[in-house]
């Protein structure tokens, strides 16, 4: 459940924090008071899209945070699996910080990225927009509602789907690129083994490169090597230490404290002798030979041109080559090849065809059940004698989530054949399928809050008041946070708050605020009467609000 909402410098909130209730949570004010900013900061907290230009005007950077309590052992134990720590009363706090060069988003302290951030978010919130309707009209999100309702079944069959999808896919490439002619064989295999012969003499090495490369350096700079070697030879070959070495012997004699100086000398005159005698030594031993030289330089240039054509690194050639040679073996035995892998593809075929009629099955079962329940939820919110079927289709090729089609069919009036949905049905009365879909799923899905953003687009009269027993139904299971412009459905909040914008210090500023019931009256009278509220107005919005909690108690047969 969402707790608490804070909000700092963003667009005309200069700072608001609003505490939530459980059940129906209500939000109301003037047109343009920035209601919308309020649902949007929400949206920007849980990853949604943010500019600079969201930064209030002045400040340095906006900061949204969201607290969650999370009690549900279920709903814990999927938070884990996502590596979500939480404390033992289950907190959670998301927040995000926006400034005009990035934005950061955190968990519990913990920085995230967007794509982790809707990963975990996903499962606690579910934001339905003021035009979220509309993809009722996409055939897609039909199948992913039927999904949805059904997914303890569908869920396990989908991800066995994918997996073998993919096997699939890779088996259906592999056979396409064999179908090549003879003639485009016969060429691909001799330049093939042109490429295999050509790797193969030159018989590269792991780390060869590396180790002639030093060895090369060597002998290209072996002039000035050996002058500098030379140089230091004569400046160490001399009896300057040696002489230091008597001078400070004969004055220990003196004074004893000179033994460590005397022992230092000594010690490095050990070194430099030692030193002298490796110079020497490696100077005999130092030998340019132009052959071996050019040798080197030749090797290199192979290695290097090798690494050209089919590598940046000896190791990659190396794989390049057993993966010529593979495809090679393909071609030379491209029959039995061919066979193998019609056999392999097949056989995924086979499981795929397989797993997918079951998804199909079970969809098909389910879509009877969704789509009378969604039926029984229109009838509630004042579609007279409405039909409502799901229509499933084969597709003509596989996907990762099966071979269904799905399309929801609608008829509104009696006589009418059943149509598609996004042919027949009107932008309020798709606002109103979708709110009746929301209320079915929020009896199998298990996200704890769901917001509605203006979900009473199109309607009035009767069908506002349906809406508002529907939304409250579903207070009755999840927590509900929905922006409203009718009094029928605001008469129905569990907690009401008021948005209002205001002009201080030169400066408009949204801000809002909890209602206390006489507040929460004269909230509803303003939504009744406009501009003049009469005790009339007054009258009939105190009446609503009873006449909305005496409805309460039916949510659970609604």
């Amino acid at each position: 459940m969402l707790l608490d909402l804070r909000v700092k410098n963003l667009a005309l909130i200069e700072k608001a924090e609003v505490t939530f209730s459980e059940g129906l949570n209500i939000l109301t004010g003037e047109t343009g008071a920035g209601k919308s900013i309020i649902i949007g900061s929400v949206g920007m907290a849980l990853g949604g899209k943010a500019s600079k230009e969201v930064i209030r005007q002045g400040a340095e950077s906006a900061y949204i945070e969201l607290v969650f309590s999370v009690t549900e052992p279920e709903k814990r134990k999927a938070l884990e699996e996502l590596e979500v720590e939480l404390p033992e009363d289950g907190t959670l706090i998301l927040s995000r910080r926006i400034t005009p060069v990035r934005s950061i988003s955190k968990i519990n302290d913990e920085t995230v990225t967007v794509g982790r951030l809707r990963e975990i978010t996903g499962r606690l919130i579910d934001i339905h927009g003021q035009h979220e309707h509309q993809s009722l009209l996409y055939k897609s999100k039909h199948l992913e509602i039927l999904d949805s309702y059904a997914k303890s079944d569908t869920e396990p069959l989908k991800r066995s789907i994918a997996l073998v999808y993919d096997r699939y896919r890779e088996a259906k490439a592999g056979l396409e690129g064999m179908n090549l002619d003879q003639e485009a064989r016969l060429r691909e295999a001799d330049f093939l083994r042109y490429e295999i012969r050509e790797m193969e003499n030159a018989k590269l090495k792991e780390g060869e490169e590396e180790e002639l490369t030093s060895a090369y350096r060597r002998l290209q700079h072996a002039q000035k090597i050996m002058e500098h070697l030379s140089a230091a030879y004569r400046l160490l070959d001399g009896d300057q230490i040696g002489r230091a070495v008597r001078e400070v012997s004969e004055a220990a004699e003196y004074d004893e404290a000179l033994s460590g100086i005397r022992s230092q000398l000594m010690d490095a005159e050990a070194v430099l002798s030692d030193a002298m005698h490796d110079i020497s030594g490696y100077m005999d031993e130092f030998v340019f030979d132009e052959e071996t030289f050019r040798q080197m330089e030749d090797r290199l240039d192979l290695i290097h041109a090798m690494q050209a054509k089919y590598g940046s690194t000896v190791g990659e050639i190396l794989q390049k080559l057993e993966e010529k040679k593979a495809r090679l073996d393909e071609l030379e035995n491209f029959d039995q090849a061919k066979a193998k892998l019609e056999r392999e593809f097949k056989e995924q075929e086979r499981q795929l065809d397989g797993l997918c009629a079951q998804l199909s099955d079970v969809r098909r079962k389910a879509a009877g059940t969704l789509t009378e329940r969604i039926r029984q939820g229109l009838t509630d919110l004042n579609f007279i004698d409405v039909r409502f079927e799901m229509e499933l289709r084969r597709l003509p090729h596989y996907t990762a989530d099966g071979f269904d089609e799905a399309e929801f069919l609608i008829s509104t009036n009696p006589g009418l054949p059943l149509r598609p949905l996004g042919s027949v049905a009107s932008g309020g009365e798709l606002s109103r399928i979708m709110l009746a879909i929301k209320a079915v799923l929020a009896d199998t899905d298990d996200i704890p809050t769901l917001i509605f953003d203006e979900i009473d687009t199109g309607i009035s009269g009767r069908t506002a008041q349906m809406v508002s027993e529907k939304l409250s139904y579903i207070a009755g299971r999840r927590q509900v946070i929905c922006i409203t412009h009718l009094p029928q459905i605001a008469a129905m909040a569990d907690r009401h708050f008021e948005i209002v914008k205001e002009a201080e210090g030169g400066s408009t500023a949204t801000k809002i605020r909890a209602l206390d019931p006489d507040q929460t009256v004269e909230e509803l009278a303003r939504l009744l009467g406009g501009a003049r509220i009469t005790a009339a107005v007054r009258e009939n919005a105190r009446e609503m609000k009873k006449l909305a909690q005496e409805r309460k108690p039916r949510r659970e047969s609604l």
